[in-house]
């Protein structure tokens, strides 16, 4: 299986990161600290290094062994954040997770839906996995539209799901089965099909996150 060619949409595209990436996606980074500090992944163990050349050269060698998929999102050719395919299980199970981060300057673009929609779409048809899990913390707004317009499904509450931003948070978890998108994710959202409702946080579930 070659994922390494771009797929793209309109000025939005996804390809695997390489390890040349790694200055660019750094210096992204550092100039969105404070945009990015509340949905960031931290160590219950202490701070972590902060070298993108080793993250790069992590994903990819999670990549070569199979349990991810690390993209870079880029729009109109410039990087504009990271998409992560990550947990990759096969067999019975057949799934994935998916992560993402967008910089500041690019958001509301469009890109992170299109780019998740792309990437939901490779792990249906090419990596034949069956199921696909977005988890995002209730006060991520920005990150609850993207699962909104494509039309996942809200699956629950899981408490105190991740470490993000130095302490374990609750996150709400969204999911698609390949069933779902026979036309495809991207496909069903542009032809504007995507069920309106299908992401919706019920009341009770509201209260308590």
């Amino acid at each position: 299986m070659d994922l390494t060619a771009p797929r793209g949409h309109g000025s939005v595209a996804i390809r695997l990161v390489k390890q040349r990436d790694a200055r660019v996606l750094q210096s992204e980074l550092l100039a969105n600290r404070g945009w990015l500090r509340p949905w960031e992944a931290t160590s219950p163990d202490g701070p972590v290094s902060f070298d993108m050349r080793v993250g790069v050269r992590r994903l990819l060698q999670q990549y070569r062994d199979g349990v991810g998929v690390p993209f870079v999102m880029e729009y109109d050719g410039e990087i504009a954040g990271q998409l992560n395919v990550w947990g990759v299980a096969r067999g019975s199970l057949a799934s994935a997770t998916i992560g993402y981060w967008v910089s500041e300057r690019f958001a509301g673009r469009g890109i992170t839906p299109t780019a998740v929609a792309l990437a939901t779409d490779i792990c249906f048809t090419e990596m034949r996995l069956h199921r696909m899990e977005i988890c995002i913390r209730p006060e991520n707004r920005a990150s609850l539209r993207v699962v909104e317009k494509l039309g996942f499904r809200y699956e629950g509450l899981r408490r105190r799901f991740i470490h993000i931003d130095g302490d374990w948070r609750d996150h709400y978890a969204f999911a698609l089965v390949r069933e779902d998108v026979p036309e495809g994710v991207l496909q069903r959202w542009v032809s504007g099909r995507a069920p309106q409702h299908a992401a919706t946080v019920p009341p009770a579930d509201r209260l308590h996150a």
